[in-house]
Parts: C-alpha cells; structure tokens; sequence
C-alpha cells in the first residue's frame, strides 16, 4: 500500500530503516516479475516455438569488429565473379536381391521398318529403368494334423486299447492361433513404430480377419512373459558392463493410483554395432514412482560408471555418477531463449565455452581412449577451469530465480560429475545415447497414450526392451523377435540362454 506522508516516523533512522525495507520489497517484486516473465516466454517457446538445440559457430560469437561495416562509403564495391557445378542428385539402385519382373514395352511388328526406305530396322540398344512394387501382407493357415494310431489285436480282444500320437508342437501361446511370425508382426508394429492395437485391429479387419484388441493384448503380455527370461540374462549383462547410462519419462497407468508412473531406461554401448567396444544393451524397466529405490533394486551389485542428468534419485545407488553436458548446455539455452531478441548475453558466453568442449570431442571422436583422455588432460580440463571461473563470477550478479541464475547454479552445484568425463577415455561427454534410447518409448507413448495396468506397463518395458536391443546390435527386431519366438518353448526354464543373445543369434 502506498505510504501517507502523515505515516512517515519523524526519526531520520527509523525513516531510513523504512525506506530500505521499502526498497527490498520492491527488489522482491521485480526478481518476481522477471522470473514470471521468463517462465512465460519460456512457455511460449515450448508451445510455439523451434526445439533445435542447435548453436551457431563459436567463432561467430565475439566477432562483434568483424560485423560492423568497415569498407569505405565512397569506394566501389568488388564484384566477385562465382561460377559453380550444380551436383544432380542420383537415386539409390534398388536392392539386387529383391525379386524382378520384365515388362518389355516394345515396337508392334509391323513398325520395325525404316521408314525412307522400308528396310527391317534392327536393336541398337535399349533403356532399362526401374519402378518399386508393394505387394499388400500375406495371410495363410497353418494346419497342423497329427495322426493317431492304435493296435487293431487289442481292439479286437476288447483290451486295452493304447493310442499313440505325436505331441502338438510346442508354442509360446499353445492352444492360440498366432504363429511366432504374427507375434513377431503385432509387437514390432506397436512396440518399432507405434501403431496402437485398435488400429491393428482394423488392419486386419480389412484382410478378413476378426483380431480383437483384447485378443492381441492378451498375447502381448504372454509374449512378454516368454521373453522375461532373456530380459533378466540382459540385465545380467548389462551390469557386468563398465559404464551404464539411464534416464526415465512418465507413463499414465490407468489402473493405478493417482501417483505418476515412470519409464527407467538403461543401456550400455553405441546406438549400433561396433566392431569393439562394450555390448549394446537396451533394457526398460516400469516403476510406480520416481523414488531413488527404483535405480537401487535395478541396478543392485552395480558399482561402476553410471551417466545420468542431476536427478538426485541416482545419488542413493552404490554407482559412481557421470555428469552430462547435454543438459548443463540446454539449461543456458533456455536461458537464451529468455534474453531480449537481437542481444548477446551471458548464455550466449556459456553456451560458447561449453561449444569448446564439445569441439574437442568431435576432433577425438574416433581415437582409442587412451589418446581421448590423453587429449581431454591437455586440451579440455584448461577450458574447464576457465568455464569454472566464469560462473564463479557470474554466479554473484545472476538472480538465483532467473533462467541463467538457475543454469549457472545447476553447473556448480553438478561440477564434480560434469568434469568427470575427463579423467576416463571410455566416458562420454553426455549421456545423449539414453536420451536417444528412451526416445521411441515417447514417441510411442503419443500413439497409443496409457498402459491399462501395470503389469501391461511391465510387459510393455519388456517388449521394447527386446526390440530397442535388437535395434542397437543391427538386427531386424521382426527377424529376431520370430526366431525367439520359436525357439524358446523348446528351452528349459532354467536354460542357458547364451545362443540367443543379440550379438550370439544365427537366424536362419
């Protein structure tokens, strides 16, 4: 309320006391302000805005002399003459072994003359092209007969008649009508490329198959059951591997309570196949919370590397954490996109030194790790220290609400993790590989929106579990997914399950 001028005390103290109270509640109100007005333009750019992370060259960052107009007014300008080959963009030959079919589009007979002198033209050549054919999926039945036998003398004696038959062949659904290929189909459908079952339910509809969604359910989750004892000897994998790295989203389960859900993911290695290196693992794992507990009981007997955001979750497992400068850059980046348009701010000199790490990566990407920690020793830890300072510095005048102020603090308070990466060749500078892993789950999640139970979350973490993995090691998660299907009704349950690892399958 605004103060009367009969309020105001007659103690030059208490009028001083009051005018410093008076200015720090109007401090309170524009670091409010400020700070409202960032979540809003942040708001905005979420909602309207581009999603790029993408930072221009660190060299054009400072260059402020070399932007201003230094040529003379009254000069002629140079006119540069540039001539170039535009390249003509060629088409990718079909692949050679798909099947072929000639149509030959040739002259009629009586068109194969001359026609100044009426003399039989003969081939001098011809043009061959190519176009692509779709041809719709393809249904048949399978029927299974097994004959059954028995002893004409024992029938005719009126003993005992014994009926001998061969046993039906073993499946992962038994008395089910779906064949290893058809789940194979219906899971990298939803589970590959997000195609709820409701829609597959009208796919098949159009062939002349009545496939109910429930149906459908009901074999993922027996899928899912079949499959649990190679997610385990995948999880046994993943943890004897050296470094980890994990991250997790939400996920509504309808029978649930009102608690949110999460995805946790963990994976190991490179989003494809390396000729050495650690193995490429992918594995999901449902939880109800996103209480620390859930990365404990995962990753029990895990003591090694693991790479994550700053979730303090992953503080209470027993795993030496690793930084990720993916997200320390994007905090500054939202900054940015709160500064006035046109200016060049502290975010923008953030992001230019974080770009400086990033650039030593790119330029060792290749190298052993030895020579990349070699090369992080000398080129990256100097810059580190010089980043370190700078928001020491900029720490003291940033407003800890505002968007930079919050970056800044999350760098500092995170810096032990974030440097890190320098000490051990095999360490990333980020954990973009679990950032990319997760990413189909969520891309998915906008498909089909909700898992109906948690078991059915759980069967679904199972299922993407063993396509993401198949995808990291090169294989084709319909090819895969068949051969285990049919392979293991025919293991023990206690089976050595070595010959069907990704990295060990022969498919036929």
């Amino acid at each position: 309320m605004p103060l009367d001028i009969h309020d105001l005390p007659d103690d030059p103290e208490l009028l001083k006391q009051m005018l410093a109270q008076q200015g720090r509640a109007f401090d309170e109100l524009k670091a409010n302000y400020h700070s409202l007005l960032e979540q809003f333009r942040l708001a905005q750019q979420r909602q309207f805005g581009k999603s790029s992370e993408a930072h221009p060259g660190q060299g054009e960052l400072f260059d402020e002399a070399d932007a201003e107009d230094t040529t003379d007014a009254q000069s002629e300008p140079e006119v540069e003459a540039i001539s170039y080959t535009r390249s003509k963009p060629k088409r990718k030959p079909l692949p050679a072994e798909l099947p072929r079919e000639q149509v030959v589009l040739d002259l009629a007979d009586e068109d194969k003359f001359c026609d100044c002198c009426a003399s039989e033209l003969h081939q001098i050549g011809q043009d061959t092209s190519e176009k692509l054919e779709f041809i719709p999926a393809q249904l048949k039945v399978i029927e299974t007969i097994r004959p059954k036998y028995a002893c004409r003398h024992c029938e005719q004696h009126n003993e005992s008649v014994e009926v001998k038959q061969a046993p039906p062949a073993k499946s992962v659904i038994p008395k089910g009508i779906a064949t290893p290929s058809l789940l194979s189909q219906i899971v990298t459908s939803k589970y590959q490329y997000g195609l709820p079952l409701y829609r597959q339910e009208a796919m098949f509809k159009q062939y002349g198959i009545d496939l109910s969604r429930k149906t459908m359910s009901d074999w993922m989750m027996r899928s899912a059951d079949a499959l649990r004892p190679l997610y385990e000897r995948l999880r046994q994998e993943l943890l004897n591997e050296p470094i980890l790295q994990a991250d997790e989203t939400t996920l509504q389960v309808v029978k649930k309570d009102k608690s949110t859900c999460y995805m946790w993911l963990y994976c190991s290695g490179a989003d494809s196949p390396t000729e050495h290196g650690p193995l490429n693992i992918v594995l999901y794992d449902y939880q109800n919370s996103r209480a620390g507990q859930c990365p404990v009981k995962f990753l029990d007997g895990f003591s090694s590397y693991l790479q994550v955001d700053g979730y303090a979750g992953y503080e209470q497992t027993a795993a030496t954490l690793v930084g990720c400068w993916a997200h320390a850059r994007r905090k500054f980046i939202e900054a940015k996109k709160v500064q006035p348009k046109g200016k060049t701010g502290k975010a923008d000199m953030a992001i230019n030194h974080i770009q400086k790490l990033y650039a030593i990566e790119a330029s060792i990407k290749d190298q052993t790790p030895d020579f990349k920690r070699a090369a992080r020793q000398e080129r990256a830890k100097p810059q580190l220290q010089v980043f370190r300072q700078w928001l020491e510095k900029s720490a003291v005048h940033a407003p800890p609400k505002s968007a930079l102020g919050k970056a800044i603090s999350y760098c500092l308070n995170q810096w032990h993790k974030l440097e890190r990466y320098v000490d051990d060749g095999e360490l990333n500078i980020d954990n973009n590989r679990a950032e990319r892993a997760i990413k189909p789950f969520v891309i998915g999640r906008k498909n089909w929106l909700f898992s109906n139970t948690s078991n059915g979350a759980q069967g679904s973490a199972t299922l993407y579990s063993i396509v993401e993995t198949a995808k990291a090691n090169g294989l084709v998660p319909y090819d895969y997914l068949t051969h285990l299907f049919d392979r293991l009704p025919h293991f023990e349950p206690d089976a050595d399950l070595t010959e069907l690892l990704p990295w060990n399958v022969q498919i036929p």
